[in-house]
């Protein structure tokens, strides 16, 4: 256990930030979908791509060089994917983003790197991720698995509700202590129960901003 690396969860906005990955396989598929989702400006570095890589390429989702890594490719980099197969150069690759202080992935050694990735489950808004550490990718997904099975499609407009409450609440109450005791009362609506049963309909604005005024004067 004293060997363990000790992580840090974090959820990071990719959003148009320039995230490098050095490589042009399988692995930089499954990073390039990753970032391309959380809205990330993707340049890869590699000699060779994929077919799928280089349909991502055609159609402008991401930038491409057309060579083998070098030294002093990363500056600038939000964060850096080394997803070679040449354990060598990923190993270059997370001593120079080390030295940068750029967030580095190291696919195959995760121990050299400053992040891993963890499994993912997603409902909407919703987001649960589950690391064993390094100890085992496939039984991260496992446990995902189990936890698509307990969570159903019901978190969703679930989560939906609760977003559209807050910011209507955010916008409406100014003061900080009054917003968060209205915030607690939202979620003693019984909302996801309702979702369960078949029961729920969207709530309109008109409803919204009624039940802020009355909590609101409670």
């Amino acid at each position: 256990m004293s060997n363990m690396i000790r992580y840090v969860p974090i959820m990071l906005n990719c959003d148009e930030q320039t995230c490098l990955i050095i490589g042009g396989g399988l692995v930089a598929e499954r990073k390039v979908d990753t970032l391309l989702g959380a809205g990330a400006q993707i340049h890869i570095i590699s000699p060779v791509l994929s077919e799928k890589l280089l349909q991502r390429v055609d159609s402008g989702q991401i930038e491409w060089t057309a060579r083998e890594y070098r030294e002093g490719d990363l500056t600038g980099a939000f964060l850096v994917h080394a997803a070679t197969d040449v354990p060598e150069v990923n190993e270059l690759v997370a001593r120079e983003a080390r030295r940068l202080g750029i967030l580095v992935n190291v696919a195959s050694s995760g121990e050299s790197g400053t992040f891993i990735n963890p499994a993912v489950m997603k409902r909407g808004r919703l987001t649960v991720a589950v690391s064993t550490s390094g100890a085992g990718p496939l039984a991260a997904m496992d446990v995902c698995n189990h936890l698509e099975e307990l969570l159903g499609d019901e978190f969703e407009p679930y989560l939906e509700f609760l977003h559209t409450m807050r910011s209507a609440v955010k916008k409406e109450i100014a003061s900080p202590s009054a917003r968060r005791k209205i915030l607690r009362k939202i979620h003693e609506i019984d909302i996801l129960q309702d979702i369960r049963r078949g029961t729920y309909t969207p709530w309109s604005p008109e409803q919204i901003q009624q039940w802020i005024s009355y909590n609101r004067e409670e």
